[in-house]
């Protein structure tokens, strides 16, 4: 059985789902503080939360938990920047948690969400693996915290881990059964499908002024679809005797913040305001990953393009807005 952490969420439950497909039993666990219940429609699903570390026991002696995957965490990199604490305590303190119980039921197999937030301004592009991490704000800090503290347990304990970081998850489930759902919504595809469909004025763009073609910044979007995959292939490779590891999931391409709201308007046929306003403080011209490492090992490619991935989220978003 595979424990899936934060599973009602946004990726988890995409990861939840592909497991699923491919045969696997799985145990969500998650507090549904940001995650939704109607998301968990495969496997068992039990309410909890990773700081509570009697909770985690009991599972774990009445489950045979083969492997864990660890979404649960908080997201948010302004929140993170105004109250710390909340991120330290969440995202580093239950994690560790996680970790004592599976220590202590010798469940040595953790795939890690982590993300490209670790790595902070870029120093060059695609950014790979051996990238320094300097992250700009305690969310990122408490993802590369979490990052050295599996690095350390692999050395003492056996834990053999896969931590993931990926760049801007997007888009939803094909067949529309489970998508993205979050509040507040800080993600830019959603955010300008609202400017679509009329529930917001319009849609700003920061900054027309960057070194990028079109002038607005540039970002590495990957399907939430393809991010599940790599997750699973992430596990095979564990199953299978790899050794602990970090790995980028990017398309090494990006497409500009201009390009995206484009591509919004041919897959909806809808127009909207589109305005143009001073560049955030702190927002890079480009931010875009490499994935050779993931291709070479994982044998992980993104399939989805930005096409798919608006169509995704533009069909999930009328079904869940009964449009």
């Amino acid at each position: 059985m595979i424990l899936v952490v934060g599973g009602a969420g946004y990726i988890g439950s995409h990861a939840n789902k592909l497991l699923h497909q491919q045969g696997y039993t799985t145990l969500v666990y998650d507090n549904l503080v940001y995650g939704h219940k109607e998301s968990v429609k495969w496997g068992e699903f039990i309410i909890g939360d990773l700081n509570n570390i009697e909770q985690l026991r009991l599972v774990f002696s009445k489950y045979k938990i083969e492997a864990v995957m660890h979404f649960a965490a908080f997201a948010y990199v302004g929140e993170s920047v105004v109250d710390p604490e909340k991120y330290y305590l969440n995202n580093v303190s239950n994690t560790l948690n996680l970790l004592s119980v599976m220590k202590e039921f010798k469940c040595t197999k953790l795939v890690f969400s982590s993300t490209c937030a670790t790595y902070g301004n870029p120093s060059y592009l695609p950014i790979d693996e051996l990238h320094p991490q300097n992250p700009i704000n305690p969310y990122g800090q408490s993802k590369l915290t979490v990052e050295k503290i599996l690095e350390d347990y692999s050395k003492a304990y056996g834990l053999n881990y896969v931590s993931l970081r990926y760049f801007n998850a997007a888009g939803c489930d094909v067949e529309s059964e489970i998508g993205e759902d979050h509040n507040p919504e800080t993600h830019l595809i959603p955010l300008i499908l609202d400017a679509a469909a009329g529930k917001r004025e319009n849609i700003k763009v920061f900054g027309t002024d960057y070194d990028t073609r079109d002038g607005s910044a540039v970002r590495d979007y990957i399907h939430v679809t393809d991010l599940a995959e790599a997750h699973i292939l992430s596990l095979k490779y564990l199953n299978n005797g790899g050794k602990s590891s970090v790995f980028n999931l990017g398309n090494g391409e990006g497409y500009s913040v201009i390009e995206v709201i484009e591509t919004v308007k041919n897959i909806t046929e809808k127009k909207f305001e589109v305005v143009y306003v001073d560049r955030r403080l702190g927002d890079p011209a480009s931010l875009i990953g490499s994935s050779k490492k993931a291709n070479d090992i994982l044998h992980w490619f993104p399939q989805a393009s930005l096409e798919d991935i608006v169509s995704s989220a533009w069909n999930w978003y009328k079904k869940l807005n009964e449009i």
